[in-house]
Order: C-alpha cells, then sequence, then structure tokens
C-alpha cells in the first residue's frame, strides 16, 4: 500500500511559477514510476509529467515541455513538479499517481488557479 499527499497548490498570475510536491509513504519501494496528473474542468484527466524512481527518466506532455520539471528526492520520497510560465490553460486539479507493482495509487489532488 501507498499513500500519496500532494501540496503546493494555489491561485498565481498569469507568467509565475509554482512548486507542488507529492509525499509518498508506505511501501515505497515497490514504486516504480511516479507521475503528475491534471484535470480541468470539462476535460479528461491528463499526464503532464512522469518519472521512474530509478534512474531518473523523465517525460512530459507536450503542452509543458520547456515550461515545467518533474524531480524526485529519494531520501524524502518526494516528488517535485516546478511549474514556470503558467497560463490560464493550466488551472486544473493536479494529481500525484504511483505505479506500485502495476497499481494504481492516486493522491487527492491539488488546486492550481492561473489568473489572467
Amino acid at each position: 500500500q501507498v499513500q500519496l499527499v500532494e501540496s503546493g497548490g494555489g491561485l498565481v498570475q498569469a507568467g509565475g511559477s509554482l512548486r507542488l510536491s507529492c509525499a509518498a509513504s508506505g511501501d515505497i519501494l515497490g514504486i516504480k514510476f511516479m507521475g503528475w496528473y491534471r484535470r480541468a474542468p470539462g476535460n479528461q484527466r491528463e499526464l503532464v509529467a512522469g518519472i521512474t524512481t530509478t534512474g531518473g527518466i523523465t517525460s512530459y506532455a507536450d503542452s509543458v515541455k520547456g515550461r515545467f520539471t518533474i524531480s524526485r528526492d529519494n531520501a524524502m520520497n518526494t516528488v517535485y513538479l516546478q511549474m514556470n510560465s503558467l497560463g490560464p490553460e493550466d488551472s486544473a486539479v493536479y494529481y500525484c499517481n504511483a505505479n506500485y507493482y502495476g497499481a494504481l495509487y492516486w493522491g487527492k489532488g491539488t488546486l492550481v488557479t492561473v489568473s489572467s
């Protein structure tokens, strides 16, 4: 079992930055991949960025490449999402996700609102 807790969301003006954090607890050695997803009102949930827990291989949605950076701190069992040059289109609830032996675990989400 894995528990995920997100933090760092909030209200920011267009062009600004936020850093989201996802703290993982439980059987974290079983986590092979962690990602950030987002869901905007009326839209489906989409993968924004992901990182492997070994090797630190990252992947990004085209819409955030060059603006968002995912990173991990294995010692603190935390994954971060640095979001720069935010625009209103980035407004959404952001969810942390962990692939634990093939099973997907989710945090409760953190709201990001970007004002124009």
